[in-house]
């Protein structure tokens, strides 16, 4: 077994994700589109609730390996196993997200505790000896709170689907909360995670947020061509896959457009902030970009006829959760306001209740034209904000 020694990520370790790593992700994204089509199917107050509680437990098991990555060398064996037993754990949550409350609830909560418990036991086995204290402690804060979640999605498992919700609900709320207050234990292990520890969040930390989403906002060019391909190529289908394909690639550039200068901000933020808020932020962006296929889905596959409250909400809404997460994250890190965004965005409200009168293919245009205008106007008033050069010593923001 190796050594915490040869454990512990170096500071001169190489920052870019590994094969293994981006293999990870790509589990991720699967599992993200199955999300996508389970909330497509069937469009309601309930059916959203139950969609939020399975994203929010997908996301947060990507969450945890990325912080472990961070904190350890992914190339050392006891870690790929931990990340290779995780993939395994998030396929079998994937394959059951369609029926979580249905037949297969214990599928799916079975795998998410399993791949906690698998993985703290692994690492602390790992991390053995009086020298390894301190690592040891930290691993087992984590395996702490994630035992006393897991009691709460078993229990959801036993009973009925409505207090399986809640009980799942309150299951999250742990895993979130414990992250929140940096998971105190205590004795044996008294104390919580040492904020420092937030503060070693480097260009890895934040290559790997960067790249999930980009892979995300895959699924806006992958379901919509699954989509299309099973239902025909009548014009008003076709108009909604472009639609589709081009709300991708503006997502794509809202999201790069500012990503390095954010970056740099993540990277030098005191106290950890960037570190620490980046779970919760960018979980916002990947809801919205699960809100935004889901929307695509629906229009190729109805292009035309009414648009329903709910599909509006929908089609509108995830375009709009992805803006607002990603100004907020913006203002928290940089004390950045983009004010001709937040114009869009109170055009994108102020238009929602006359869609109900449009075909959902117009309404989706609709949508991509006002994420076109602020991805114009993002770039005339931040325009200075471009991608940094390979190689630059100073990796400051170069002046456009």
């Amino acid at each position: 077994m190796a050594t915490t020694a040869r454990l512990l990520r170096r500071s001169d370790a190489p920052q870019r994700a590994t094969l293994l790593e981006l293999l990870y992700d790509v589990v991720f994204v699967a599992a993200f589109a199955l999300t996508s089509t389970r909330l497509a199917e069937n469009l309601s107050w309930l059916a959203a609730a139950r969609t939020l509680v399975i994203l929010m437990a997908i996301w947060w098991i990507w969450t945890s390996i990325v912080l472990l990555t961070n904190f350890y060398d992914p190339e050392r064996a006891p870690i790929q196993t931990i990340v290779t037993t995780t993939m395994l754990g998030v396929t079998l949550m994937a394959v059951a997200t369609p029926s979580a409350f249905t037949g297969h609830a214990g599928v799916f909560a079975g795998a998410y505790v399993g791949i906690h418990l698998v993985k703290g036991i692994l690492l602390i086995a790992a991390l053995r000896g009086e020298a390894h204290a301190e690592a040891r402690a930290r691993a087992a804060r984590f395996l702490f709170w994630f035992m006393v979640a897991g009691i709460a999605w078993i229990a959801g498992v036993l009973v009925d689907a409505t207090t399986q919700l809640i009980l799942w609900a309150v299951a999250i709320s742990v895993d979130v909360g414990a992250s929140v207050a940096r998971y105190p234990t205590p004795r044996p292990w008294p104390g919580q995670v040492p904020v420092v520890q937030y503060e070693k969040a480097g260009e890895h930390f934040v290559e790997r947020y960067r790249q999930v989403i980009i892979l995300a906002l895959g699924d806006l060019i992958l379901v919509p061509i699954l989509r299309i391909s099973g239902t025909g190529f009548d014009l008003p289908r076709i108009v909604a896959f472009l639609g589709a394909f081009a709300k991708a690639l503006l997502l794509w550039q809202l999201f790069v457009h500012s990503t390095d200068a954010t970056s740099l901000e993540v990277e030098r933020s005191r106290r950890g902030s960037g570190s620490r808020l980046a779970p919760y932020t960018h979980f916002f962006l990947v809801a919205g970009v699960v809100l935004t296929v889901a929307g695509s889905e629906l229009v190729i596959g109805r292009p035309t006829g009414d648009t329903p409250v709910s599909w509006v909400f929908v089609i509108l809404g995830g375009p709009a959760v992805f803006v607002a997460s990603r100004t907020i994250f913006e203002y928290i890190l940089l004390d950045l306001v983009s004010k001709s965004r937040l114009a869009w965005l109170a055009l994108l409200v102020a238009v929602s209740p006359a869609m109900v009168l449009l075909p959902p293919v117009f309404v989706a245009l609709i949508a991509t034209a006002i994420l076109l205008g602020i991805d114009v106007t993002d770039g005339l008033q931040f325009g200075w904000y471009l991608p940094r050069r390979s190689g630059d010593p100073t990796g400051e923001p170069r002046k456009g």
